[in-house]
């Protein structure tokens, strides 16, 4: 049987010694002919296998290189070496697959973020896109169990869609037709028709009007799947393809979507403070070093950890959008010029006023309600004073905005209304709209992009590092 090994992270876990395993894995490195330091993506931490080099072969020993997989057999002892508590004795080695470490790029150093996006396809054998990974799958797992826990339906929402959901206009067609040869209506338009599914699609920008559907019979249903801009943007914030989560609850008002909002973002915290201690105490450990390179007035105010703690102990404050712009307008930081946009009724807040909220005023999480209707999608509620609707978003420490949602607009006629203000095609949104003819109800929801909480959890500030394959503007390898 080829699968027989124990892995690294449980070796590690255990007390026990005396026993014997078989581990496999890659070497980190080979110290002294005698020292493999082995690492198999179970655990930040490396297994320390002693070899007797004198019972081996010298040319398998050359062949134990960085980046070469081996699978070692052995018995697990108390180690005499600092640094580690149990070692490995080997009683036997065989190398699954060579590695050339003339050729190798990983070599055992440090390697900037930059090249490691350029070898992208080999970044998860370091220690920092392990830890970044191990995290990634542990938040997908605690978002799932949360919902799951409460009731919730998990909903496939698709990725192909006739609709836009956010209105944006910024997105991928998808087309059957040959480009070299389109075909043409009589008035010179391209002929839809003869595409694949008649008429034009794109790839979806957003679950929420499907998972609305859902909701509007299932009760409570969230979607968790990727979601695409095409958006030509090269910013440290922006990818074209992402991930979001998006819960849907009918008979939920702007209040119950805050609080299982809030009650959500401190559970996956609290799960990866419990179940990933070790990769966020290293990316913790980078972050500082990082932070050494930079000028005191750009370092952050608070280490990782206890960037996440803040959030995990702290009540999140309320406060509406007018509150908000009249706490701004009194700032110091407003009245020094230090921020580098403007402050008024009817702006949508940036990311600098968004963080001086949360770090500087309040030095809590934030949620900010009533935002003006201008600046928000055509599906929110809209309030008594026909200015503002029953919209949240949720600040946090470091990156402001870190999810968005709203009380949704169950009244029909509000609904339609809204939509021809803004010049979004009733007929087309039939089916959208027929939720509220038949058995409408008050409903809410928000999205969380998963590689913003990514970015937010990890202490990366790129959000190209928290994602396996990152898409970008002329960039779609592998």
């Amino acid at each position: 049987m080829i699968n027989d090994r124990t892995k690294v992270k449980d070796i590690l876990e255990s007390d026990k010694t005396g026993y014997s395993v078989t581990v496999k894995g890659w070497v980190r490195t080979f110290r002294s002919n005698r020292f493999i330091a082995l690492n198999d993506g179970s655990s930040q931490y490396n297994l320390q296998a002693v070899v007797d080099f004198e019972k081996y072969d010298p040319a398998l020993l050359r062949r134990i290189t960085t980046g070469a997989a081996i699978s070692i057999h052995g018995e697990i002892v108390a180690s005499r070496g600092a640094g580690q508590r149990v070692e490995l004795q080997v009683q036997s080695l065989e190398v699954l697959g060579d590695c050339d470490p003339e050729k190798y790029p990983l070599q055992p150093k440090k390697h900037s973020l930059e090249f490691l996006r350029e070898i992208a396809h080999l970044r998860f054998r370091t220690n920092t896109f392990g830890a970044v990974f191990r995290i990634r799958h542990a938040l997908a797992f605690a978002i799932h169990q949360f919902f799951n826990k409460r009731g919730f339906v998990y909903l496939h929402s698709p990725v192909i869609t006739a609709s836009d959901a956010e209105g944006a206009g910024e997105m991928f067609r998808v087309t059957t037709l040959d480009l070299n040869d389109v075909p043409k209506t009589t008035d010179g338009q391209i002929d839809y028709k003869l595409d694949f599914f008649g008429r034009p699609t794109n790839l979806t920008v957003s679950g929420q009007l499907e998972a609305e559907l859902g909701a509007l019979a299932l009760g409570d249903v969230y979607t968790f799947g990727p979601t695409f801009r095409a958006e030509n943007s090269n910013t440290p914030r922006h990818l074209a393809e992402f991930w979001m989560i998006e819960p849907e609850m009918a008979f939920y008002d702007l209040e119950d979507n805050m609080n299982l909002a809030e009650q959500m973002l401190k559970y996956l915290i609290t799960y990866l403070l419990k179940h990933n201690a070790d990769d966020l105490d290293f990316l913790e450990k980078r972050l500082l070093d990082e932070e050494k390179q930079k000028p005191q007035q750009e370092r952050s105010d608070m280490s990782l950890m206890e960037k996440l703690t803040f959030c995990c102990e702290q009540p999140f404050e309320r406060i509406t959008y007018t509150e908000a712009i009249d706490i701004l307008l009194q700032s110091s930081a407003l009245k020094k010029k230090k921020f580098q946009y403007p402050v008024a009724w009817g702006v949508d807040l940036q990311s600098e006023h968004e963080r001086y909220l949360v770090e500087k005023h309040f030095k809590k999480p934030v949620i900010i309600t009533g935002y003006p209707k201008e600046i928000k999608a055509f599906y929110m509620r809209q309030n008594t004073d026909d200015k503002t609707v029953a919209a949240m978003d949720i600040l946090f420490p470091g990156i402001g905005e870190i999810i968005g949602g709203s009380q949704r607009e169950e009244r029909y006629e509000k609904l339609v209304q809204r939509m021809e203000e803004m010049h979004i095609p009733a007929k087309e949104m039939f089916w959208y709209l027929d939720t509220r003819r038949f058995g409408s109800c008050p409903h809410a929801g928000y999205g969380l992009g998963f590689e913003r909480m990514m970015m937010f959890v990890t202490g990366m500030s790129n959000i190209r590092d928290v994602i396996p394959f990152p898409r970008t503007p002329k960039n779609a390898e592998f």
